[in-house]
């Protein structure tokens, strides 16, 4: 049965249709067809086209070959030409929504199809798809031969092409595909490729056209233009691909179009056949590649993993020869093989392993342990021991020992310098082809335990863990080294354990592995970092009494980069024997809690004290005199200090130089309160005025600001007149004291006598008087009296005062 079909030409002067009109239409196309479908006929000759032409330039001129969707579902398969005085003429095909071209022809067949009419005739014929499956001759211009030296012809263009079209066939909304020809024909070219390629139910729905002026403005996926009508490449409308332009630069990352374009250029079409009968999903690389392998055609690393891939997924799909031809395709030399593709041989061997004789999976396994060696890919693990299983197998594994085994044994000699991952992959080599590496292992372990530790993420590939599980001696030495190491690096450790799981929990006493990884819990659960050291300690499963060490990595786990404050010291240092912080190395750590403990921590002298007493070959000349000041602080404050206080404070510090701001601080602070205090030895406070000492004065300054002084001034009358006393003697101890006492009269005393009730100021003056004599009560009436008109006195501590 002949399809329906029509003919449009364009309109004539007085025929009253400037666009153009139909001709001949059969009547069982619906009229909403034939108004949608005259728009879409009509043509325009190239820019610059002469009115009148011979046939020959007429034959010239582009023919607007389409297959075009109408919006009701069905298909308009249609031919335009020029004709004379600048007319066209449309011969068009009208397929009716779910009918196929007749004989299953696709629609770019009929291009070069006898059928198609330049004029209207003047009586029915057949329709040019029904001729053409009848004659079941070949379409002029798209034959085999004809479509290979075209596909040569545009091998640069090629894959970038193919990549496109399977991008418009399978989603809606992707741009169109613009092909710039200089020939119409070789649009039906492109056309008549990618129908090739493309899964059956795409390349029915496919539609073109091979000629426009206006490619903006046509619905199509693919749209042939002339160069000075093509679009701007960077135009997101469209993809524009230029056959007339220079070679594209660059490489398209799309297998399928890639498998696609190679096979073409090959010119075995009847491949793309054959990849259809095999499973997988439309637009699958796997197929194509696997097919194009067996039959010979180099493809490239992409191409070869897809179809790796595609066959590891599916091991039964082909059989034992083609299974054979896939892996000598695959272990063939090759520069440009990846990663990605050693990956995919990688699962292939493994779903091949133990389905398939040793002469086909040894080969891939030999390639897979060349790679591993002398590639790039440290994250590339070895194949099974089973694939060089039987006689095969085990003269693929001894030409391997022949060809690699020196170079596995000098790298691992010499140390990895790629770490971690490069270690594991060597190591489980060696095993895999028994290569004897036993005087190397102590030296490869040190170095692989000091990567983790340096970089504890390293430890968290999957391959550490299989090499330990299939290494016993391996887990054994690196679990010791590790452990061994620990005590120098505990944060690194803990760091480690916590990237990656090792098993530990066997016969071996590893107890700074047990600790590091029980110090997270320990730590998340309680605060006082004194009873997060017992629990560590406890999980080391020994005494810091008989292992010292693990004492040096409980204080590292719990304090890390901190110091301990003094309290936590003491407890530390009372709790555990000095032998014990002597041989960890902790007892520095110890030193550094008292050293820097501020002024407020009682716990730093008593812990100097302690230190002393502990640590008396270890501690160097200016730390122990950096600690006998704190001593001094503690027998200052206890009042056991010997006569001398400010000399003995002054020599302290000359020997603990460059001393610690806040060592210091204890020292002259403890001084200081005891001097403030009115139970003072005489000869002990002019010793100190009359130091002259900045410092030391300083600090005397400092203390008498604080909260304690201020507050026993306002409550003890008698106290308020003996530092009156004291500000205001000596005024010939040197201008350091002067201008201390002038500053504390003004900013300390005097406002807290401000403060006092009348019978408070009157409890002073009793209490001045009591301590001095009638003059000293005269002196603190005056220096106290609000009136404008000031004393001698007042005038010269005022004076003093601006002076400073």
């Amino acid at each position: 049965m002949s399809l329906a079909q029509l003919h449009y030409t364009s309109g004539t002067a007085g025929d009253g249709e400037p666009g153009g009109r139909f001709t001949a239409v059969d009547p069982a196309i619906p009229g909403p067809v034939r108004a949608e479908a005259g728009p879409l006929l009509a043509y325009e000759a190239p820019a610059g086209t002469p009115g009148r032409l011979t046939d020959t330039e007429l034959r010239a001129l582009p023919v607007a070959f389409s297959f075009t969707a109408l919006s009701d579902g069905s298909h308009l398969l249609s031919r335009t030409v020029a004709a004379g005085t600048g007319g066209f003429h449309a011969h068009a095909v009208h397929l009716p929504a779910g009918t196929p071209p007749p004989g299953q022809a696709l629609p770019v067949a009929a291009w070069g199809a006898a059928g198609w009419l330049s004029t209207t005739p003047d009586r029915a014929l057949p329709d040019p798809l029904t001729s053409l499956s009848a004659s079941h001759s070949l379409s002029r211009g798209l034959s085999r031969e004809g479509l290979g030296d075209f596909a040569v012809s545009r091998s640069p263009w090629l894959a970038a092409v193919l990549s496109d079209l399977r991008r418009v066939s399978e989603d809606g909304s992707a741009p169109p595909v613009v092909l710039v020809e200089r020939q119409s024909a070789d649009v039906a070219r492109w056309v008549a490729l990618a129908t090739a390629v493309l899964p059956r139910e795409h390349a029915e729905r496919l539609t073109f056209t091979t000629y426009t002026r206006h490619p903006g403005t046509m619905s199509h996926q693919v749209l042939g233009v002339l160069p000075q009508d093509a679009p701007d490449a960077r135009d997101p409308r469209f993809r524009v691909h230029a056959a007339t332009g220079p070679r594209p630069a660059g490489t398209v990352d799309d297998a399928w179009a890639g498998t696609a374009a190679r096979i073409w250029r090959s010119r075995a079409p009847e491949l793309f056949r054959d990849a259809a009968e095999l499973p997988g999903e439309p637009f699958a690389a796997g197929p194509l590649a696997v097919t194009a392998l067996g039959a010979g055609i180099a493809l490239g690393s992409n191409e070869r993993a897809a179809a790796a891939d595609w066959a590891a997924g599916r091991p039964y799909a082909l059989d034992e020869k083609r299974t054979q031809q896939l892996t000598e395709a695959l272990t063939a030399p090759a520069d440009d093989r990846t990663p990605a593709e050693c990956a995919a041989a990688l699962r292939l061997l493994t779903a091949l392993d133990g389905r398939c004789p040793a002469a086909v999976t040894a080969p891939l396994a030999a390639l897979l342990v060349t790679e591993a060696v002398r590639g790039g890919d440290v994250t590339l693990e070895p194949p099974a021991r089973s694939a060089f299983a039987e006689p095969a197998g085990e003269r693929a594994a001894a030409a391997l020992v022949e060809e690699l085994g020196d170079e596995l044994l000098a790298e691992l000699a010499a140390g990895v310098p790629r770490g971690v991952a490069r270690t594991v992959q060597l190591l489980r080599i060696v095993r895999l082809l028994d290569v004897d590496c036993e005087e190397l292992l102590p030296g490869v372990v040190h170095r692989l335990a000091r990567a983790l530790l340096d970089d504890p993420e390293t430890g968290g590939c999957r391959a550490l863990l299989d090499l330990l599980d299939e290494q016993f001696d391996v887990r054994t030495a690196l679990l010791g080294e590790l452990d061994r190491l620990a005590p120098d690096d505990p944060a690194g450790t803990e760091r480690l354990l916590g990237q990656v799981a090792l098993p530990f929990t066997g016969t071996q006493a590893l107890p700074h592995l047990r600790m590091c990884a029980e110090a997270p819990g320990a730590k998340a659960r309680g605060a006082d970092r004194v009873m997060v050291l017992h629990t560590v300690l406890r999980a080391a499963g020994m005494s810091p009494f008989a292992e010292p060490l693990v004492l040096r990595t409980a204080v590292g786990l719990v304090w890390g980069e901190d110091t301990p404050t003094a309290g936590e010291a003491r407890s530390l240092l009372g709790e555990t024997t000095s032998d014990a912080h002597r041989t960890a190395g902790t007892w520095a750590r110890l030193v550094d809690a008292a050293l820097g403990a501020p002024f407020e921590d009682e716990d730093a002298p008593e812990l100097a004290h302690d230190l002393l007493r502990s640590f008396p070959q270890e501690i160097g000349a200016r730390v122990r005199a950096s600690l006998l000041l704190l001593e001094f602080a503690r027998d200052v404050r206890s009042g056991a200090t010997e006569p001398g206080w400010t000399e003995r404070a002054r020599s302290l510090r000359a020997l603990a130089e460059p001393v610690e701001p806040l060592v210091l601080e204890h020292a002259y602070g403890a001084l200081a309160r005891r001097l403030l205090a009115p139970d003072r030895p005489e000869a002990e406070l002019y010793a100190f005025v009359h130091s002259n000492d900045e410092d030391l004065i300083a600090a005397y300054g400092r203390v008498a600001h604080r909260e304690e002084i201020l507050t026993r001034l306002r409550d003890e009358p008698s106290y308020v007149a003996d530092c009156f006393t004291v500000w205001t003697a000596h005024p010939h101890a040197g201008d350091t004291w002067t201008r201390t006492r002038t500053t504390l009269l003004d900013e300390v005393l005097r406002p807290a006598v401000r403060t006092l009730s009348p019978e408070g100021v009157t409890a002073v003056e009793a209490a001045v008087e009591r301590g001095g004599s009638s003059r000293t009560l005269d002196a603190f009436r005056t220096w106290n009296r609000p009136s404008r008109s000031i004393g001698r006195l007042g005038k010269r501590i005022v004076g003093r005062v601006r002076r400073g």
